[in-house]
């Protein structure tokens, strides 16, 4: 059985990810970044997991901008149309389920 450790996980570029499983049409990722992502809206649902590190989401409510602070061991649900991006304060490690081939 393949086994993890996420805090070992780096990648060559930021949001670089290492594949853990496909579940009927989900995909389940390990990313690491230490730069911010982009603004977008998933075409379904998103569980955002830091596993390691600190990420800051900024996102949209009630056409608002706000923002949380997310610690290690944190979880983000993105809900349907949720606007969204995630800025780590340093390297973070994160755990993405959300319909494969989402952004």
């Amino acid at each position: 059985m393949p086994h993890y450790r996420s805090r070992d996980f780096t990648a060559s570029r930021a949001w670089g990810a290492l594949d853990i499983a496909q579940l009927n049409g989900i995909s389940v990722r390990l990313h690491w970044t230490d730069q911010p992502y982009h603004w977008h809206v998933n075409e379904g649902e998103e569980v955002f997991a830091v596993l390691d590190g600190v990420v800051c989401m900024h996102y949209r409510e009630e056409g608002e901008v706000r923002q949380l602070m997310l610690q290690t061991g944190d979880i983000f649900h993105a809900g349907v149309g949720c606007e969204h991006v995630a800025h780590p304060q340093g390297e973070a490690r994160i755990l993405v389920i959300e319909q494969a081939g989402s952004e």
